[in-house]
């Protein structure tokens, strides 16, 4: 089953205050925080703020009047529809800043760790089903040997963990970022989540990206009816990490100060892919960055940890792709390649193939072709390097004659000695350096 944007289930939205699922208390203390930290005295103002529909506000303030926490100003506002506005009482103020003290957090009210977990069932990667057209589509601008989308077709399907191998520049974080844009369809992701009485925030503009909310039909019979605005409509996540990756970054990060706690990496990429790059380059061996995720690749589960040592269980809907220039046996053993569902070796192009692209790089930069150039390349440059083609370097070379002829202020051309100038820029000669 193909499930595009239409057709992920949307989360509803909560119309009384027990559908919310969350401690009075704790819905209480965000709603006095959010009025004190943001000024605001109008229930439609606080609904937005808070991302909760205004009849569970007005719940909330009703609550709050018989607690003496708040009152109401007295006046309507004009402005606001005739709105009654509402204030803080001494209690009620004294109230917020005990709460501010215990946790800065205010704002869009979290959604329950439970109910979050439905939520990512509803939108899961392995409810996809990707089509050999999607992920042509996807990969157009790439030349890529039929075999490749043979094995990548089933494992981005499976939304298993896959690990692409194999020499350097030759495409496999362009492959990573070509399913990305091949899955094209959206997620909900929540604000912020709630477990024991903790606020985690989970958006983060940085890797989510919202995605435009489709146009509602004037003429049908039936208005669709608003989501659950503690969520955020997105693409699905994608987050790349590289050498930069640390164990660490897998783990709740703590702000002290604020008292609240940021998602994990993987925990933000819920619903869509992790792709960790340059798997070898990293502080940490690619072993031990392996066995921190058996438990979620086999068990579609994750475990993390508060501040108390308290540990509990988040949903590990992810994709995981391993992009790797070593050969799997040097880095990882068996036990860890056990795990890893699909192994794809990505190897430099066919003679045809690199061919096929450095026609294509030329005519995007405007290089004419030159036969008696090409021929040169191919009959006296490569047997140099044993006709290792890569598929980074039509693009580099190419890109490197552009920068010679506009330096020489001559027309664009592609000449035998143009080609032994471009040429040792792409290698280093190997010797020895005085110092």
């Amino acid at each position: 089953m193909n499930m595009h944007t239409a057709d992920v289930i949307a989360p509803p939205a909560p119309k009384r205050l027990e559908d919310m699922r969350l401690s009075v208390v704790m819905m209480r203390d965000i709603l006095l925080k959010t009025m004190f930290r943001k000024s605001l005295e109008m229930v439609s103002d606080l609904a937005v703020a808070m991302c909760i529909p205004g009849i569970v506000v007005q719940e909330l303030i009703d609550m709050c009047r018989e607690q003496r926490l708040m009152e109401a100003t007295g006046t309507l506002n004009a402005n606001n529809g005739n709105e009654m506005g509402y204030q803080l009482t001494d209690a009620g103020k004294a109230r917020a800043l005990d709460a501010l003290a215990q946790s800065e957090y205010f704002g869009a009210m979290p959604i329950p760790l439970d109910v979050y977990r439905q939520q990512v069932k509803r939108q899961s990667i392995r409810n996809i089903m990707v089509t050999r057209q999607q992920l042509v589509g996807a990969m157009g601008h790439l030349v890529l040997p039929d075999d490749l989308l043979d094995q990548l077709g089933p494992a981005v399907s499976a939304g298993r963990s896959i690990l692409m191998y194999g020499p350097p520049g030759n495409g496999k974080s362009s492959i990573s970022n070509g399913i990305r844009d091949a899955l094209g369809d959206q997620v909900f992701v929540p604000r912020a989540i709630e477990y024991g009485g903790q606020v985690i925030t989970v958006y983060d503009p940085i890797v989510h990206v919202i995605a435009p909310e489709p146009e509602q039909d004037p003429t049908a019979l039936r208005r669709r009816t608003p989501y659950d605005q503690r969520y955020v409509r997105c693409e699905r996540p994608t987050v790349i990490t590289g050498g930069e990756l640390t164990l660490d970054m897998l783990d709740l990060k703590y702000n002290a100060t604020a008292r609240t706690y940021q998602a994990s990496l993987q925990l933000k990429s819920t619903g869509g892919i992790f792709i960790v790059d340059d798997l070898g380059r990293q502080s940490e061996p690619p072993q031990s960055l392996v066995n921190r995720w058996i438990v979620p690749l086999e068990e579609n589960k994750d475990i993390l940890a508060l501040q108390s040592g308290e540990k509990f269980e988040v949903p590990f809907d992810t994709l995981v792709i391993f992009s790797t220039n070593f050969h799997p046996n040097e880095i990882f053993d068996q036990a860890a390649l056990r795990r890893i569902f699909f192994k794809i070796k990505v190897d430099g192009p066919s003679q045809a193939n690199f061919l096929k692209i450095f026609a294509m790089v030329a005519k995007k930069k405007g290089m004419p072709l030159n036969e008696d150039a090409l021929i040169y390349l191919l009959k006296v440059k490569y047997p140099t390097i044993d006709s290792i083609y890569a598929n980074y370097q039509p693009n580099f070379l190419v890109d490197q004659m552009v920068s010679i002829c506009n330096f020489e202020g001559i027309p664009l051309q592609m000449r035998p000695d143009l080609i032994d100038r471009a040429w040792a820029n792409m290698f280093v000669k190997d010797e020895h350096i005085v110092k």
